[in-house]
């Protein structure tokens, strides 16, 4: 069973700012956690103009909800938190689940 954390990051200031920080600063200190399997990112766009979407959504697998506690509660996990606040002047809201596949058949 996989554990997401979805980090959804708001419309900074200065995108090109962000995208530089966020390439050469953040990621390489979040993908140092513990327990990490897997971290994706993507430039959503809504399909309702009158919702927009985030700037920035960053995906992080782990293999259950304790690793990724565990994570969170290291030396890295700790540093990759504190370090959001530095470069997300358009703020982030984070959530987390079990991840449920539905196998589809055709």
């Amino acid at each position: 069973m996989v554990h997401r954390l979805v980090v959804s990051y708001g419309q900074p200031d200065d995108p090109a700012a962000f995208d530089a920080y966020y390439r050469d600063t953040h990621t390489p200190l979040a993908v140092q956690m513990p327990g990490l399997v897997r971290l994706t990112t993507g430039r959503p766009r809504s399909m309702d103009p009158a919702h927009p979407a985030p700037y920035l959504v960053a995906q992080l697998d782990f293999d259950s909800e304790q690793a990724m506690g565990e994570a969170f509660a290291s030396d890295e996990g700790r540093a990759t938190a504190k370090d959001v606040p530095r470069f997300a002047s358009g703020g982030a809201v984070m959530s987390h689940y079990e991840v449920n596949e539905v196998h589809v058949s055709r």
